[in-house]
Order: structure tokens, then sequence, then C-alpha cells
């Protein structure tokens, strides 16, 4: 059996799938490929139990995977995820975004669910291992990527309320563009006063799939308002900013100040949003993290005190935010244009990313 070697952490066994997609097909798929729905030829598999620990690090065919009905995941919720991307640059190198810092809170998000972490070394291996077998996927136009989704599971069967002894990891690839089908383009929140995503002490800082289930009846109640996505308000006091379903918010205001809700512990700690707040610092624009209130933004938004309003996260990036809605309000934010300093941030963090620009801080990682 071949053995594939990484830079990173430990090498993979490599069981390459008997029937790859045709690169004709892949050529057409990769064309449009749209956001999830589209995905690579292979996985990256690794197994544990509580009384061996890890082992068995494999790349694999992409498969439907064999779960008992008693496997704890489908009755406990116990699991969590990543979001990464791949992107295709000039010279034919294939490199991520910051990975370490993902292996970092996928550790965190497994404490916090009673899983077992997974080395670092070993997550950013096993992102090296799968792109150096599928990394013909990577789309090389603007805006596209390989988009790598790392997940953890609980896989003993087990009917019974206890952290599970058997625990599986997988990771898999999808070809995207961009997140948003307008592409860069301003979008419309609804800001939800009714429903909440997560509550102090709660799972809200950990990327789970439990606190994503917990935001769709709100996206539902979005949608049918005409907006894009939602926004939620704290539990405690339904009063300040949260984030958004998927997406940290950041409010720009007319003095050039930057305000985003603080991490307490609700709130997760978007690595974009880390980016942002130290390309902002690097410029000497002032960084609040602070407390939102809604009243206030309402009324900042509509007497020019607050003049941008953007979305961040690794699957758009940065978006910029034109409306804001709820329970009987509606307002423009910045004359519902892309406001100079969302575009700026965008820029200049695509340009890192896709290698357009150096690098000074390494925050790019070479997977192949």
């Amino acid at each position: 059996m071949a053995e594939l070697t990484t830079a990173a952490g430990p090498s993979f066994e490599l069981e390459l799938t008997a029937k790859p997609l045709p690169q004709a097909e892949r050529a057409a798929v990769m064309t449009n490929p749209g956001f999830g729905s589209v995905f690579t030829d292979h996985m990256v598999r690794v197994d544990w139990d509580s009384q061996s620990g890890w082992g068995g690090h494999r790349v694999v065919a992409n498969q439907p995977i064999s779960l008992w009905p008693a496997a704890a995941v489908l009755h406990y919720a116990q699991e969590i995820f990543e979001g990464l991307k791949a992107y295709r640059w000039d010279d034919g190198s294939i490199r991520t975004f910051r990975p370490w810092a993902n292996a970092e809170r996928f550790g965190r998000s497994a404490q916090a669910l009673a899983l077992p972490v997974l080395d670092p070394a070993a997550f950013v291996a096993s992102l090296e291992a799968l792109v150096q077998v599928d990394g013909e996927w990577t789309p090389s136009g603007d805006g596209t990527s390989l988009y790598l989704r790392p997940f953890m599971f609980a896989t003993e069967p087990f009917v019974g309320v206890r952290p599970a002894r058997q625990v599986t990891y997988l990771l898999i690839a999808s070809p995207v563009g961009a997140y948003f089908a307008g592409g860069l383009a301003p979008v419309s929140i609804w800001i939800d006063t009714v429903h909440h995503r997560a509550a102090r002490g709660g799972t809200g800082a950990a990327k789970c799939g439990g606190n994503y289930a917990a935001s769709l009846v709100s996206q539902q109640l979005a949608a049918a308002n005409g907006c894009d996505q939602v926004l939620f308000l704290d539990a405690e006091t339904e009063s300040h900013l949260e984030e958004l379903g998927g997406m940290n918010v950041m409010v720009v205001t007319a003095a050039g100040q930057v305000l985003t809700p603080p991490l307490d512990g609700c709130i997760l700690a978007g690595i974009t949003r880390e980016s942002i707040i130290q390309l902002c610092c690097e410029r000497s624009v002032e960084v609040q993290e602070q407390a939102i209130r809604l009243d206030w933004l309402l009324e900042a938004a509509a007497s020019g005190e607050v003049s941008e309003v953007f979305a961040c996260g690794t699957a758009a990036v940065i978006t910029p935010v034109g409306r804001l809605a709820g329970e009987g309000f509606e307002i423009e934010v910045g004359g519902g244009e892309i406001g100079p300093l969302t575009l700026s941030l965008y820029q200049e963090l695509t340009d890192i990313q896709y290698g357009r620009r150096p690098d000074t801080r390494g925050w790019t990682h070479r997977l192949a």
C-alpha cells in the first residue's frame, strides 16, 4: 500500500479510488461549481477509540460512511467541524490560509463537546495529504477555491448520555465559487429579535452543528422577509449584536473606528475576524471589541454616524451589508453601497490568500 508523507505531521496510507471522475467531467463541473455541492474523489479518515487513541491515518475514496443506528452522533449531536479554503497561486502551488489557527480552534471545539483533541500537526497534515491527491480539483479562477471541510463525530453505537468512546475524523473537499451568488455585493440582513443562536455558558464559541441547526428557523424567517442572512442578538439582554448564522459582524463609524462584539463565550472566534482586526491595527485603524446595542446601530446608521457594516468569515471572506431589517424596522446602511474600508480590507485579505501580494505575516501555508 502506498504511503503519503507530509511536511506538517504523520504520514497517511493511500487507497486510491477505483472510479475517479473522468478529467473531462471534472473540468465541466469546475466551470461553475457553486458552493458545497460537488466533492473531490478522495477523503481523509482517522479513527480514535478510548483504549488506543488516534490511528489508521489514511486517504481513501470519497464514499458513503457506514454508521450503526445507535451511533452517538445521531442521538446526542456530539460532533464538530472546521472550514478552510485552498487557493491556486499563479506559480502553480496550492496554499491555504492560517490552518494552524483552524487546528487550534478545532481543538477548543473538541474540548467543548467532550471529544478527543486531534493533534494540530495531524490536522494540518491531513490537509496536505488530501490536496496532494486531489489538488487537480482546485480551481484557478478569481474568487474560486477548494473548500476544505474537516469534521469529527461520535461513532460508538451506544444510546446513553456520556462521551463516546469511538470517534472518527474525516476531511472532505469541494471546489467552490463565490458563497453569495452576487459575489462581492451588499446583502440584506434580517435581525432576529425573537430567536437566539447561543447563550452564555453554552456552545456558542464552539464550531458544532447544533449552533447552525439552531439558526435555520431564523434563516427561513430572513428569506421570507427578502434578506440574505440573519443576525442574532444576545440571549441575556436581547439588545446587543452577537453574530450572523455563520459570520462575525463589524461596524464602521464615520470617524473611522471599527466596532465588533467581544468574544464573550457566545460568539465563534472567527479567524477572518482576527485577521481583519490585525490588518486594521497595522493601518492605525482603531478597533474596539465592545457590546453594540441594536437601537444605537439603527440610529447611527440613519444619521450617518455609522457608515459601513460588514460580515466576515471563511466562506465569503468579507460581505458588505447594505440593508438591516427586522420586526418594525428597515434601514439602509451607507447608501446601500460597498464602503471604502470594507472594499479595501477585502482586497488586501484576498490578495494575500491568492498570492497577489507578499505574505509578510506567515499566514499562508503550502499544501502542494
